[in-house]
């Protein structure tokens, strides 16, 4: 099992790998590309995404500055809007569904570590290996949902349809359809 095949399937994975090294390179460097493009060029920008993304819909507005550790392990559904200086650590597979609203500064983490340092670390690392213990969980985003501002989600969440979530939220656990949350750790609201 090669290391990428390891972190798409949760298992622990050395980061360090040099097939996910290139692969992160290659995002860098398209990323870099993309934000020099200006916003009047959205032909030419919406031509880096569709090559860094696994999928990307139609009618995607993404503001800078955006940041990915792969890119190719994320997919987002058409007339999505991703606001500013969001990071999507993408070790595992990030799907976000259409019509979803994501404000400034949201984080979707996938990677995760051991809580004890002493799982976490490893003490005497090969050349090519990590100094610590990493494995990722997918991300799920239902349609029509609203993301609010400075939110945090964390590894293996899946936020159903039709959902709000509150600026400043931790979101810990999956959110069924149609719900408000909010809070740190988010809470359930009401329905909506």
């Amino acid at each position: 099992m090669t290391e990428r095949e390891k972190l798409l399937a949760g298992e622990y994975y050395n980061s360090r790998d040099s097939e996910l090294l290139e692969m992160y390179h290659h995002a860098k460097e398209l990323l870099r590309k993309w934000s020099e493009i200006s916003s009047r060029e959205g032909a030419e920008k919406s031509k880096i995404l569709q090559l860094l993304f696994g999928k990307i819909g139609n009618g995607v507005w993404i503001e800078g500055p955006f940041y990915c550790d792969y890119g190719r392990h994320i997919s987002i559904g058409e007339n999505t809007f991703i606001n500013t200086n969001a990071v999507f650590l993408d070790c595992n597979k990030i799907d976000i569904g259409k019509n979803v609203l994501i404000g400034p500064n949201v984080q979707i983490y996938t990677a995760t570590h051991p809580l004890s340092a002493g799982d976490r670390i490893i003490s005497h690392p090969g050349k090519d290996e990590a100094p610590y213990k990493t494995r990722a969980l997918p991300v799920q985003i239902g349609d029509n949902c609203w993301i609010g501002g400075n939110t945090v989600i964390l590894p293996g969440v899946t936020i159903g349809s039709n959902v709000t979530v509150a600026a400043g939220s931790l979101v810990t656990k999956d959110i069924p359809d149609n719900k408000l949350v909010m809070g740190s750790p988010s809470r359930l609201i009401r329905d909506i």
